[in-house]
């Protein structure tokens, strides 16, 4: 089976933290694949804000970005408590959308790579719009 890689970019533009909840961990007692997928859309919501973007939908324009994909690279594990910093970077942009890399790190220690494919889309007509020009310059 082929491996899943995840490439990072040699610089990020943002960086948050989030910890491990109890509720975050799988039956073998570490940070389950699910929960990190919440922690992941958790960063990119604090990443956004930092650029600009209030929040992934806006309830006016009904206009959004949506997530159409996601590749997920686990390196460690990660516990209750565990405080775990996530690297941003936004790449890739394109007419629709961009993608944001991730880099899951605790105490110097490599947890998880993931990129997440997220596209303009417009739940009025439910198809995909072009990004925003001042998006666009948001995201560098």
């Amino acid at each position: 089976m082929a491996r899943v890689k995840v490439t990072l970019p040699d610089t990020f533009s943002f960086s948050t933290e989030v910890p491990v909840r109890i509720t975050d961990l799988n039956y073998g007692g570490h940070l389950g694949n699910d929960a990190l997928l919440s922690i992941l859309h958790e960063a990119r919501v604090h990443f956004l804000r930092a650029i600009g973007l209030p929040d992934e939908f806006d309830s006016v324009t009904k206009l959004g970005l949506i997530m159409v994909d996601v590749a997920v690279e686990f390196k460690s594990e990660a516990f209750h408590g565990d405080m775990l910093r996530i690297d941003i970077a936004a790449t890739d942009a394109n007419k629709y959308g961009f993608d944001v890399v991730y880099h899951v790190h605790k105490a110097g220690k490599e947890v998880a790579r993931a990129k997440t494919g997220m596209l303009c889309f417009d739940y009025n007509t439910h198809k995909l719009r072009q990004l925003p020009e001042e998006l666009v310059a948001q995201l560098g």
